[in-house]
C-alpha cells in the first residue's frame, strides 16, 4: 500500500499541467519522417490517425508520416523498443508489462480513454450482469491479464472460479460466440465486435470491464522509446498534435472525417466503421478542461497496482518512466 501511496504521488506530480495550449511544429521549413506501426489492421478506432493525414494535419506541422500494418499485434511495442519504429499504437497493460521486463517504452498519449475490452454474449445464453457467469463457458484470446480481469470480475460477483469453464478460442472470439463453442467472450471489443453483431442483428449484451470491478485504464495509447523521445521531442509534440486536430475533425463531422480511413483501406465495411466510430468518439476526447490525449494519474497508479497484485508485475515501474503527459497539446512547454 505504500509503494502505492508513493507512485501516486509521483504520478500526480507528472501531471501538472505546463502554459496554455499552444500549435507545435518542426522546424520551419523541414519536413520530418515519422513511420507509426498499428496495433492492428486499420479500423474505425484509428480514425483520429487517418483524419489527421486526409486533413492535412501531418503536414501543417512539418511530419510526413508513414503508418504501417503489423503482421503481429504483440509487435508494435517491441518494435517501438528495439528501435525499429518511432511510434507505435498499443494497449495500457501491455506498456505497464514492456517497463516491468525492463524496455525502455514510454506511453506519450491516450488514444482510447476508457476499456474497450469486454465480455460479449447473445441472448440466448442468458448472461446478464456479472453473476450470470456460473456454469457458463467462456471464450479467452489466451491473455494473460484478460484472465485476470475473468479473475476479478467473477470475484467481484461472487462467482466461484471452479463454476466457469474457461477456453482459448484465440483472436477466433466472435466465431466462437455465434457457433456456440462458448456461452460469452471475453477480449472482444465492446465497440467493434459488438457493434459488428448489433449491425448483424444478433442483439449482443455487452459487460464492460470498469462497470465488472476492472480499474479503468486507457485501451489504445500511443507508445515511444524513451530515446526517440529524447531525440525527436519535437516531432512527438508535434505527431501529437496534429492527431488532436484530426479528432477534432471527427467531432466536427464524423462523416466527412472518417473518410480519411476509408479511403486509405477501401477493402473496410463502411457502414461498420462509420458506426464504430459514432460510439467510440466520446473516448477519443479528453476529460473536460483535459489536453487532448490525457493520461489519468490517479488510473494508471490505481491499475498498476492492480497488474502487481495479480502477479502481472513483478513490481510498479517508475511512474515517469511508464508515461508521460508532456508532449500532449499544451503541456511541458
Amino acid at each position: 500500500m505504500k509503494h502505492a501511496l508513493v507512485c501516486l504521488a509521483a504520478l500526480a506530480a507528472l501531471a501538472v499541467a505546463g502554459c496554455g495550449e499552444k500549435e507545435t511544429t518542426t522546424e520551419p521549413g523541414r519536413t520530418e519522417e515519422l513511420e507509426l506501426l498499428l496495433d492492428y489492421f486499420p479500423n474505425a478506432d484509428h480514425a483520429g490517425i487517418y483524419a489527421a493525414e486526409a486533413g492535412g494535419h501531418f503536414r501543417d506541422r512539418g511530419l510526413e508520416v508513414t503508418i504501417r500494418q503489423p503482421s503481429d499485434p504483440s509487435a508494435p511495442i517491441k518494435q517501438v523498443a528495439a528501435g525499429r519504429v518511432d511510434l507505435a499504437i498499443s494497449y495500457e497493460p501491455e506498456v505497464f508489462r514492456a517497463r516491468d521486463q525492463g524496455a525502455d517504452v514510454v506511453s506519450v498519449a491516450a488514444l482510447v480513454q476508457a476499456p474497450l475490452t469486454s465480455i460479449i454474449s447473445l441472448p440466448h445464453a442468458g448472461i446478464r450482469e456479472p453473476a450470470d457467469l456460473r456454469g457458463k463457458t467462456v471464450g479467452t484470446a489466451g491473455i494473460d491479464y484478460q484472465d485476470a480481469y475473468l479473475d476479478t470480475i467473477l470475484a467481484s460477483a461472487g462467482v466461484p472460479d471452479s463454476s466457469v469453464k474457461r477456453r482459448d478460442v484465440g483472436f477466433s472470439l466472435s466465431p466462437a460466440l455465434l457457433t456456440r463453442r462458448v456461452d460469452a467472450v471475453l477480449g472482444a471489443f465492446w465497440n467493434y465486435e459488438g457493434t459488428e453483431l448489433r449491425l448483424r442483428g444478433r442483439k449482443p449484451r455487452i459487460i464492460r470491464m470498469e462497470d465488472a470491478g476492472v480499474p479503468p485504464y486507457d485501451e489504445l495509447v500511443l507508445v515511444t522509446s524513451r530515446k526517440t523521445l529524447e531525440e525527436r521531442g519535437d516531432a512527438i509534440r508535434a505527431f501529437i498534435g496534429a492527431l488532436a486536430a484530426g479528432v477534432r475533425d471527427l467531432e466536427r463531422d464524423p462523416d466527412a472525417a472518417i473518410r480519411g480511413l476509408l479511403d486509405a483501406n477501401p477493402d473496410l465495411d463502411r457502414r461498420l466503421q462509420r458506426e464504430v466510430v459514432k460510439v467510440t468518439l466520446p473516448h477519443f476526447l479528453p476529460p473536460e478542461g483535459k489536453p487532448y490525449g490525457w493520461q489519468d494519474p490517479e488510473e494508471w497508479a490505481e491499475f498498476g497496482t492492480w497488474m502487481r497484485d495479480r502477479g502481472l508485475l513483478e513490481r510498479i515501474p517508475e511512474p515517469e518512466l511508464t508515461f508521460t503527459n508532456e508532449y500532449l497539446p499544451g503541456e511541458g512547454l
